[in-house]
């Protein structure tokens, strides 16, 4: 059973995003949209105090390159991330995507770390890694200094990073989804934008996502409105596999053809994930919403287990956002949970992606660390 608050987040995502209806979801519109010029104010002055320097941002003596947006979720980071990681990688650099971890749940044990002396630091941020190294922290100036200091990197990736500006930022990499650009059009808390359109000129590369295959000028001509010297470039988010959760299987995506499947994900934009299971042929039978960034917990988990095995569901699929904060069942549940992977491809703007990575590239030499900056603590 969904707690009340979940129950009210639930209802508030179905507000702001236009879907529920009637007088009480009409009143609360009103509300938010009082709230969401109080937020504009707020937003604004944050930003000037920033570009004016009045407010101190943080200079760690390395590269640092934001990847955000100006809209809440949606936009699809996490591919573009991995993307801009990996080719950094594999171009010599020593990467670390900073990340703040939204929801993200405690450790059930401390880590096991050691540095080049054979001490276990303490305080750690929570360290990941795939071939690239994944700092979870809401400190990233704390996790940032970790990650020059103790793992070598000579480049850090700020995941979500353009609000972040504690952290100065040599680039700004902005995502524009094409499916919804600006968001609902409103500020939060009444729509989805963090910061208003005029904040796309922050940007020094944007990105648009999600483009199906298809042209974008239109987008990219009421981008120039606020951004005329970016370079844009457009790009697709497609489906490569379906990965086992909890076992590492991995299936084609011919699986899913004919198969009776139940959806779970907790993301902003659900009905996308949706109909794109639906386009590679799976009867979508069963859809359980949860709220942006939710951390599941386990009963409610098996509670949706126990629904997919008695209506005989052949697999339940979920994003790999959301795959990471499923826990594993004491008992394998009986119908396997995949989810599947999306990579991101550049559909136009192939040029324009290159001149990005050479750029990054191209700044190899060390910069001095701001004198008040202190030296890692862990």
């Amino acid at each position: 059973m969904k707690s009340r608050s979940e129950e009210f987040e639930e209802w508030g995502t179905e507000v702001i995003f236009g879907r529920a209806k009637g007088f009480r979801a009409s009143m609360m519109r009103m509300v938010l949209r009082g709230a969401s010029w109080l937020f504009r104010l707020v937003v604004l002055a944050r930003l000037y105090l920033f570009h004016s320097s009045i407010a101190k941002q943080a200079r760690l003596g390395t590269l640092v390159v934001s990847v955000g947006n100006i809209t809440v979720g949606g936009t699809g980071k996490t591919p573009v991330v991995e993307l801009l990681a990996r080719t950094l990688t594999q171009r010599g650099r020593k990467v670390a995507i900073l990340t703040r971890g939204y929801k993200s749940a405690d450790l059930d044990k401390p880590q096991e770390w050691k540095d080049k002396d054979g001490r276990q630091p303490e305080n750690l941020p929570k360290i990941a890694s795939d071939g690239v190294a994944v700092l979870v922290d809401k400190n990233r100036i704390k996790s940032g200094i970790f990650a020059i200091e103790h793992l070598g990197c000579d480049t850090l990736l700020l995941d979500d990073g353009m609000q972040y500006l504690k952290l100065a930022h040599e680039l700004d990499i902005v995502l524009v989804d094409c499916g919804a650009p600006f968001g609902t059009g409103a500020m939060l808390p009444r729509g989805t934008l963090r910061e208003p359109r005029g904040s796309l000129a922050r940007a020094s590369y944007i990105v648009l996502t999600k483009c199906g295959g298809k042209p974008q000028d239109d987008l990219i001509a009421a981008i120039r409105k606020y951004n005329p010297v970016a370079d844009i470039i457009v790009s697709d988010h497609g489906p490569r596999y379906l990965e086992n959760v909890f076992t590492g299987e991995r299936l084609p995506l011919e699986a899913l053809q004919g198969k009776w499947v139940a959806c779970l994900s907790g993301i902003a934009r659900p009905e996308s994930f949706e109909d794109s299971l639906r386009s590679l042929g799976a009867h979508v039978e069963i859809c359980r919403r949860f709220p942006d960034h939710h951390w599941f917990e386990q009963a409610e988990l098996q509670e949706f287990y126990d629904r997919c095995a008695d209506r005989a569901m052949d697999m339940i699929v979920t994003t790999e956002k959301d795959a990471v904060r499923l826990e594993k069942p004491e008992e394998d549940p009986e119908v396997p949970i995949y989810f599947l992977r999306i990579e991101v491809e550049i559909y136009q703007g192939r040029e324009a992606w290159e001149r990005c990575v050479d750029r990054i590239c191209g700044i190899s030499e060390p910069r001095p660390r701001d004198e008040w900056m202190p030296s890692s603590s862990f």
